[in-house]
Formats: C-alpha cells, structure tokens, sequence
C-alpha cells in the first residue's frame, strides 16, 4: 500500500545550550546547525526509512527548495509538495539542552498555506486501504480527513502540536489516534471524556522513558510495551520518528503489537543521535544496534 502524509516541512535552527534561558536572560550556545525538521518531514523520512512508500502533501517558500531536494534524496515522494515563492518556509528555532531536552519555537511559513486543490489533488491518487498520516503543523486537516475516509484510507492523526479545535475537527474521521501522556490530559480535559469513549477504534499513547500504552477501544484491551533503556542526548524529532516507524510496519502489514516495537527501537536510537530528519535510523540501523 502507500502511505501520504500531509504534513509541515521545517528549516531546523538548533542551538546547544547549558541550560533553558529565564526571562530576560540573554544566553550564548556552543553550537548551531542548521537542517530539514518540521514533524511532516520528520514523518516522512522515518516512513521511507522503514521502508515503506510515503508520499508528501505539502508546501515550501522561495527558501526551501533544498528541504525538497532533502526529502527526495532519503526516498520520498515529494511530487505532491507545493511551491510557494512569495513566502518564507516554515521554520524552527530549537535549544536543547545539557540534559538532551529541547525548547522550539515555530514559525509556520508556507506550512499553513497549502491549497484545497492540492490535497484533493493528492488523495485522489490514493487507493483504499492507504494510510492518511496528519498532525497539527499544517493547514487542512479536516478537509483531508474528510475525503481519506470517503476514499477508504486509514486515517492516523498524531495530535501534536495539541489544539483542541483541530483535534475536535479531526477524531470523527480518525482509526489511530497518537499523542503522548500530555496531550492525553489535554484531550481528556478539553473534551471532558476518557481516551476510551472519543469513538476513536485504536490510541497510542507514547510515556517517554516509560515506553507506551495501546488502547484497543474495540476490544476493551490495554498493552504497555515499555521502553529501551538508552542514554538520551537529544529528544527532538523522538515522537515523530515513533509516529513514522509505527504507520510504516502497519502499511507493511505488521500486527500493530510488532509495529509499536519497532517503533520504540527506532525511537530509542534517535535520541542517541543530535538533530532532526537527518538522523532519523533506517531499519539496518535497528538491526545492528540489536535493541530490546
């Protein structure tokens, strides 16, 4: 099958740092690099770098060709990704710290600008049973969900970053549903119900470094599968590397059980590594690591 993901494209600014600055405080960082980010893209690689065919819906300024050139380069399809000269590329200000923990800012840019025509155009190559992948980086994802059901997708939202109106919009359309612990409260606050009354069929929630829970809401059932213990220096694009990994092994036809799996070892070699899309592992990576 295929996955499409209509998500954010990012220029990554990561600053290290000894620590998060306070108000008002003017902090130096040792180091600054600059790479493709944004948690679409960040999806995407991990899908094509799970091996399985991922299609991008989305959008760049005059600034972001490279961004493009990137994502083709580690295997996806980039022929649904608008360009928009006129405007700047969405992007992202990141500060991790001493203890591998990040602080982002972002800036939207071209990410809230993709056009109706453009998804529509997009899913329409699709065929039932392909994967919808969204999150909340991006314009139109209501509309997206919308059609992907009429069509016969599976439609996996993660809900990050959290916006209740978004996520409002999306769950009547959405087969798995996946958020870390926060955002769990956050939805359940908002919306005044348990995960297991959303009528939502499948949910993932991620713990950190306490692995993660699937709630198989059909069945009634609930599995922890926790995490690998590794030494993290850099949690930035972690979530989206799970995300990625976990819809591949499903499109690939893994029972979600071996999805979530290989999910949380490709999670655990990314926070091993500095930066974000590009050093998110491939599956030879998993391999050689030998993680359990």
């Amino acid at each position: 099958m295929a996955v499409w993901n209509l998500g954010s494209i990012n220029i990554d600014n990561v600053y290290r740092v000894p620590h998060f600055p306070a108000p008002g405080e003017t902090l130096s960082a040792s180091d600054h690099s600059q790479g493709l980010g944004g948690k679409g893209a960040n999806m995407s690689v991990a899908i094509a770098r799970a091996a399985a065919r991922v299609s991008h819906i989305g959008a760049v300024g005059g600034d972001g060709g490279w961004t493009v050139d990137r994502l083709m380069e580690y295997g996806v399809d980039t022929r649904r990704i608008d360009r928009i000269a006129t405007a700047a590329t969405g992007h992202a200000n990141i500060s991790v710290d001493d203890q591998g923990e990040n602080q982002i800012i972002l800036y939207p840019g071209t990410n809230r600008m993709i056009s109706e025509d453009a998804i529509n155009s997009a899913l329409s190559a699709a065929a039932a049973g392909d994967f919808l992948v969204m999150q909340n980086e991006t314009n139109g994802q209501k509309l997206a969900a919308q059609t992907a059901r009429q069509l016969g997708l599976r439609v996996m939202y993660a809900a990050a970053p959290f916006d209740t109106d978004a996520v409002s919009d999306v769950l009547p359309f959405t087969d798995l549903l996946v958020l870390n612990e926060i955002e769990a409260d956050q939805l359940q606050e908002a919306v005044g119900k348990p995960l297991d009354h959303l009528g939502v069929g499948n949910i993932v929630v991620t713990l950190g470094a306490d692995g993660c829970r699937w709630l198989d809401v059909q069945a009634g059932s609930e599995l922890h599968v926790p995490a690998i213990p590794v030494e993290a220096v850099d949690t930035t694009g972690a979530g989206d590397t799970f995300t990625g990994y976990l819809v591949a092994g499903l499109d690939r036809g893994m029972p979600i059980q071996q999805a979530l799996t290989l999910a949380t070892q490709a999670g655990a070699i990314m926070v091993t590594r500095h930066g974000t899309a590009d050093v998110i592992p491939d599956l030879k990576d998993i391999e050689d690591a030998r993680l359990s």
